[in-house]
């Protein structure tokens, strides 16, 4: 069977035909289009790619799991990339995350230091055990050295045969009664090393003794015994060295970045694992000169009372410093990252903003950092999940903020944006407009004395309230105009 088509119906197959060729075209190139491009669009908003934060340098065309980490890709949106001045990150990837921020803030910061220490002889208490006389050295009394005596105990009888002929002339005198006579016999005893306590004997008992006992004078730790039966000694020569210990030294080493900490009778409490639960006090005597180059530490010296001899030489202690607290801009330790070249701490902005900033940090005590500069009061820092705003500001190219740039403060005390800022203690010893004359002490940041001297007020508003002789802490800068004090507190605020 056969079909015949009129003109007019081929005409209509014929354009059917092109038009199936031609949507079939369209959608080959559409799609060959979205094969080249990112997929669209999440939630409104145009994705430019997507990243692992992980590695924020490999960048997908569509979304999924990333093949480095058990995550999924993170867009990058359009809207984003010509943001300035910080990164935004997804509240959500945010919530998920657990990202924690806190407020830096004014606060006392413990000025205590604990540091490890040994304890040592007291090396102020050694006594040296040697004859007035020459001799021989009858008897020992089975001593040896690091053996712990008594003072008086006994160490040898040494025979001193030039005292015999000495002593019978001395009672040959005694029985004349002349007084003149037997006190110049005495006195020649005395000259020849003869104790007083022998002389007293041989005038008591009128026989001549011409062995004598060397004893210790003090008690302690016998450090070395050079005596032996038989052997000779001369007069002035070292037969043994005691140590007491009554008092011992506790040497702590401490980082030479905190040497500036420490003064000489600083009080100290020491703890030790032989006696837990028990402390043991005393104050700072000296600070060695040296310091030790492989350590980088400084030695403390303390002494302590070593009551029963419990204190042994060779243990080992825990030293805490007593400090006084003073008042401190504050943000807790694991905001600030230490790259090496410098200090950070990532800032939370505003709209999920995020920015790095540089800061310069002094102590820090109970999880807490101070900061001397580069922060200003009331700023939000990240405490934890860096890591993604790190891989955000690499993708981003982020600037750091540079210290000094930090915004003014609440309450009208502002921090300089213009160069360094320094902080120093002192007196106010007068205001008068926008002035303020304080005695402080050194600043070595700035290579200053102390002196008295008169500061400009960056807004008198931040005297007010302050009276003449109130001591203080206040920070300040050199900008072309002078000195020009930022801001005060007070040394006793709490």
């Amino acid at each position: 069977m056969r079909l015949e088509l009129s003109p007019r119906g081929r005409f209509g197959l014929a354009a059917a035909a092109i038009a199936l060729v031609a949507g079939t075209a369209g959608y080959a190139i559409a799609s060959l289009g979205r094969e080249g491009a990112p997929e669209g669009t999440a939630g409104g908003r145009e994705v430019l790619y997507w990243y692992d934060p992980m590695y924020p340098n490999q960048r997908f065309d569509r979304p999924g799991k990333s093949p480095f980490m058990d995550m999924q890709l993170v867009p990058k949106y359009a809207d984003e990339a010509g943001e300035t001045g910080g990164v935004r990150i997804d509240p959500a990837l945010v919530q998920n995350l657990g990202m924690r921020t806190a407020e830096a803030r004014r606060g006392t910061l413990g000025g205590g230091l604990t540091v490890t220490g040994t304890i040592g002889y007291n090396e102020r208490d050694v006594a040296l055990v040697q004859p007035r006389t020459s001799g021989f050295v009858q008897r020992t009394y089975g001593r040896a050295p690091n053996d712990v005596i008594r003072a008086g105990a006994p160490l040898a009888d040494l025979l001193v045969p030039d005292w015999g002929g000495a002593q019978q002339e001395f009672l040959a005198v005694l029985r004349t009664g002349d007084a003149a006579l037997i006190n110049a016999a005495r006195q020649r005893l005395a000259l020849l090393g003869v104790p007083a306590s022998t002389i007293a004997a041989v005038e008591r008992d009128r026989r001549p003794r011409t062995v004598v006992t060397i004893t210790s004078p003090v008690g302690g730790e016998i450090k070395s015994l050079g005596v032996r039966p038989g052997m000779s000694v001369a007069a002035g020569q070292t037969l043994a060295e005691v140590n007491g210990l009554g008092t011992v030294w506790l040497d702590a080493a401490v980082p030479e970045a905190m040497a500036g900490q420490l003064r000489p009778g600083v009080p100290v409490t020491a703890t030790l694992a032989a006696y837990p639960g028990e402390t043991f006090g005393g104050r700072v005597r000296t600070i060695l000169p040296g310091a030790a180059a492989e350590s980088r530490t400084i030695t403390a010296r303390i002494e302590l009372a070593n009551r029963g001899g419990r204190l042994r030489p060779g243990m080992f202690a825990a030293v805490s410093f007593a400090g006084n607290d003073r008042p401190a801009l504050l943000v807790p330790s694991e905001a600030v990252i230490r790259t090496g070249r410098r200090t950070l701490v990532m800032l939370a902005l505003d709209r999920g903003r995020y920015r790095a900033a540089e800061v310069r940090t002094g102590r820090e005590a109970n999880g807490q950092t101070e900061i001397l500069a580069g922060l200003a009061e009331g700023e939000k820092v990240v405490t934890s999940g860096q890591f993604l705003i790190d891989s955000e500001a690499s993708l981003a190219g982020m600037e750091i903020r540079p210290i000094g740039a930090a915004a003014g403060s609440a309450g009208g005390q502002a921090r300089s944006g213009e160069g360094r800022t320094y902080q120093a203690a002192g007196r106010i010893e007068r205001i008068a407009g926008n002035s303020i004359t304080l005695s402080h002490g050194p600043v070595p940041a700035a290579g200053w004395p102390a002196m008295t001297m008169s500061f400009r007020l960056a807004n008198p508003a931040i005297a007010r309230g302050y009276r003449t002789g109130e001591r203080v802490r206040f920070t300040f800068d050199q900008p072309p105009e002078g000195p020009t004090v930022r801001s005060i507190m007070r040394e006793s605020a709490r």
